[in-house]
C-alpha cells in the first residue's frame, strides 16, 4: 500500500506493507534514525514522534494511519524556536546522557510545553512519565524542561 504524508516538512509517498508500524516505516523506509526501537509495546517512549503536533508512540501507530498527515521527528524541530529551546536546555542541564531516549523525551516535552506553557514540575513529571530513561534519574531532564517552561512564562 502507498502512504503519503509529510515528514519533517517534506512530502513523501512510501510503499509499505499494511501491517508495518509507523516506527518501522520511519526507521526502515525513511531513514529516520532518531526514532528508536525500544519495547515495541508503547511502554518506553523511545519511538515518540509528533503526529499532527501530538506526541505518539510510533510503535503503536500503524503506518497506514499517517496517510495525509504530518509526522515530526526530532530532526524536524531544530529550526522551530521552542524545539531549539528545548534541545538547548537539555544540553545546558546535562539531560542528554547516552542519548537513546532523548529524541522521544524532547518531543514529548515539546508537545506538552506547546499545549501548557505554564507547566510546573509535577505536571511535567506526569507528562514525561511515558518516556523511560535509564541514565539520568529524570531530575536533569525535569530541570531542563522546567527551565524552558519558566523562561516562556517570564517572557509572556
Amino acid at each position: 500500500m502507498k502512504v503519503s504524508f509529510e515528514l519533517d516538512g517534506e512530502a513523501l509517498t512510501v510503499e509499505t506493507p499494511p501491517e508495518r508500524s509507523l516506527r518501522e516505516l520511519l526507521r526502515e523506509d525513511c531513514d529516520a534514525r532518531s526514532v528508536k526501537a525500544g519495547c515495541d509495546g508503547g511502554r518506553c517512549g523511545a519511538c515518540t514522534v509528533l503526529l499532527d503536533g501530538v506526541a505518539v508512540k510510533a510503535c503503536l501507530v500503524m503506518a497506514a494511519k499517517v496517510d495525509g498527515r504530518s509526522v515530526t521527528t526530532v530532526e524536524g524541530i531544530a529550526d522551530g524556536s521552542l524545539g531549539r529551546e528545548v534541545q538547548d536546555a537539555f544540553e545546558d542541564h546535562g539531560a542528554l546522557q547516552c542519548g537513546y531516549c532523548t529524541p522521544g523525551v524532547v518531543l514529548s516535552a515539546l508537545a506538552y510545553l506547546d499545549d501548557d506553557p505554564d507547566a510546573d514540575r509535577e505536571s511535567l513529571r506526569a507528562a514525561l512519565s511515558g518516556n523511560v530513561c535509564r541514565c539520568t534519574g529524570y531530575e536533569k531532564i525535569l530541570d531542563a524542561v522546567e527551565a524552558v517552561a519558566e523562561r516562556r512564562t517570564e517572557g509572556a
